[in-house]
This record gives structure tokens, C-alpha cells and sequence, in this order.
């Protein structure tokens, strides 16, 4: 929904965000907990990486005696966003189930794990933390379906594969970077924190909420962002500057052996098979 509403979930993740805290600050909020998502992590679409600025704001907001914390969640079991529903509706209707890829997995949580964890970062966290739950291996969600297929009774439901969706990743992370400390539960770690200028973090929410290329100005704020359409762009802008190594010369013409290209994503060797520059030997 947010990678075709951009603006959208820009102004709902980021600036609302941005308001609660600064809300809370004001009137001096003893405990202020933001829920993000392990989509956040190298995030590949909008809804994940508008989060991953929530959590820079979160962690960089901390003054006046407020103390402000960030869950990161994976999947919740059994909730609205869950396929678990879904994937209840789909066979009840005699199927198929629908999955965008065989191959694509998910961390998954309890309602009451959820819970808890959001009452134990408001009792234990300290301003700037993001708390993580250790959510054990990730399950692949055909596995999850079969099982679901298996449980039904009803072996004729087919499983269909439709193709990953916008910005939909294989498989989701839980740390940037590995988590700095463990807490005083040996089910949650802290990720390390990011410094970020507020000022400067303020200023660039207030030119991403300006600006027409929203995903370019996200990614100045997230560098680690890899939106399939900044690829492509990155593709259209790919730049070739030679730089000639070890010219060879053979009877008056200089043969480069490999050219050092700079591009956008990063630096290549090519062979300089094209690459013959005429010359006079006096």
C-alpha cells in the first residue's frame, strides 16, 4: 500500500512520527516507545525505510527527560496484517493459496510476545535504544502454507506463486550492524545505536516533505536504501570515466590492457578491448 501512496506514508511514518516525539518532548513524557519493523533494516521499499527514519528521529531525540525507545517487529501471528487470516480465507474458499515467491521467508511473533515486548522496552530501555526480539530461525511461508493445508484436511488446495510485489524482499533482516550488548532477557539484544544531527535530521525531513524525487532525498537520509527504481536510475546515470593503466605499445599503437571505470554503485574493471588510441612514435 505505501509503495503506491509514497507521500502518504511519508507524512504518516515520518512526520507523524516526528510530531509524537516532539509532542512528547514538550510536555515532558516520562516514557515514549515507537514500534518499527524489521523491515527497516536495508530497506528496499518505502514502508521500511520512512520507518528506518523514525527510528533515526527516535534515537537522536532523546533530551528534556524523555526517554525514547524503538521495538523492531517481525510478522505478528494471528494479527491483521498476518497471512494467517489471509491464508484461513483462502482455503475455507477451496483455494488456491497465494505466495509471491516458494523461495521467500519471514521472522514471525506471538500477540503476547508482541506485548511484552513493547511493556518490557518501556521498563528497560534506556533513551536512544532499539530493542529487538531474538525470534528464533525465520520460516519460510510455503512451509507455513502446507502445514495450514495440511491441518484443514483438505489435500486438493493448490498453492500458487504470483510473483514478488513492489519492494518485497526475500527474506527480512533484524540488525543493521551486529547488536552492541545484550539486555538483562537473553531473548533481547539492543542494536547499536546511529548518531544522526537533529538539526540536520530535521532539516532533511522538512526537504524530503518538499522535494518531487522522494525516493533520491530518502536515500540521502538512508544510505543503505536499494529501491528497485533507484536502481534503474542509477543504470540510466551509469558514468564511464577511463582511467588507462600500463599503456602497451605495438607497432604505433597504444594498447590499454584494462580500463578502471567509476560508476554510480561502484568502480569496475573492463577489458579496454575498444579502447586503441593512434600514435606517432618519433
Amino acid at each position: 500500500m505505501v509503495e503506491y501512496n509514497k507521500t502518504e506514508g511519508i507524512k504518516n511514518n515520518v512526520l507523524g512520527t516526528k510530531n509524537c516525539i516532539d509532542v512528547a518532548i514538550k510536555y515532558h513524557v516520562k516514557k515514549f516507545v515507537l514500534i518499527s519493523t524489521d523491515k527497516a533494516v536495508r530497506p528496499t521499499n518505502v514502508m521500511g525505510a520512512t520507518k528506518r527514519i523514525a527510528e533515526l528521529y527516535a534515537q537522536n531525540s532523546n533530551w528534556n527527560g524523555t526517554e525514547i525507545t524503538a521495538v523492531r517487529f517481525g510478522n505478528v501471528l494471528g494479527s491483521s496484517g498476518s497471512v494467517i487470516p489471509k491464508f484461513k480465507k483462502q482455503i475455507a474458499e477451496g483455494g488456491p493459496i497465494t505466495i509471491t515467491h516458494p523461495d521467500i521467508t519471514r521472522y514471525f511473533m506471538l500477540i503476547p510476545e508482541a506485548c511484552q515486548l513493547v511493556l518490557q522496552a518501556a521498563s528497560i530501555g534506556k533513551g536512544g535504544d532499539i530493542l529487538i526480539l531474538d525470534m528464533g530461525e525465520s520460516v519460510k511461508i510455503v512451509d507455513l502454507a502446507k502445514n495450514m493445508i495440511k491441518l484443514s484436511g483438505n489435500n486438493d488446495i493448490d498453492i500458487k506463486f504470483t510473483g514478488l510485489r513492489p519492494g518485497e524482499k526475500l527474506y527480512e533482516e533484524l540488525l543493521i550492524n551486529e547488536s552492541d550488548k545484550m539486555t538483562e532477557y537473553n531473548s533481547i539484544a539492543i542494536a547499536k545505536a546511529h548518531k544522526y544531527d537533529l538539526k540536520k535530521l530535521q532539516m532533511d525531513i522538512s526537504a524530503l516533505l518538499k522535494c518531487e524525487d522522494k525516493l533520491s532525498k530518502i536515500k540521502d537520509i538512508v544510505p543503505e536504501f536499494m529501491h528497485a527504481d533507484l536502481k534503474k536510475k542509477e543504470k540510466r546515470n551509469y558514468v564511464i570515466k577511463p582511467s588507462f593503466t600500463s599503456p602497451i605499445v605495438t607497432e604505433g599503437i597504444v594498447e590499454h590492457p584494462q580500463i578502471v571505470t567509476e560508476g554510480i554503485e561502484h568502480p569496475q574493471i573492463i577489458p579496454a578491448m575498444a579502447y586503441r588510441e593512434k600514435v606517432t612514435i618519433i
